[in-house]
C-alpha cells in the first residue's frame, strides 16, 4: 500500500511564521489555562505540568527555526 500526497516536494514552507504563531498561542493559551485553573478547584496547581512542557515545546521548536536551520539548496 503506497500513500500519495498533495504536497509537492518544492512547497515552500515558512518555518520562522510557525514559530511566531506557536509562540502567540502560547502567550494567549498560557495565561487562559492559569485563569481557569484560578478559578476553578486550586487545590491541585495542574498548570505546572502543561506549562513547562508547552515553554520546552516553544523552546525546541525556536530552535529548529532559527538555530539549526537546514540548507534549502539541495
Amino acid at each position: 500500500m503506497t500513500h500519495q500526497s498533495n504536497w509537492s516536494a518544492g512547497t515552500k514552507v515558512n518555518v520562522r511564521a510557525g514559530f511566531r504563531i506557536h509562540l502567540l498561542v502560547f502567550l494567549l493559551a498560557t495565561p487562559a489555562l492559569w485563569i481557569v485553573w484560578y478559578l476553578t478547584d486550586r487545590t491541585y496547581v495542574w498548570p505546572l505540568w502543561s506549562t513547562p512542557a508547552w515553554a520546552i515545546g516553544v523552546l525546541f521548536h525556536y530552535l529548529g527555526a532559527f538555530v539549526f536551520r537546514k540548507s534549502v539548496n539541495n
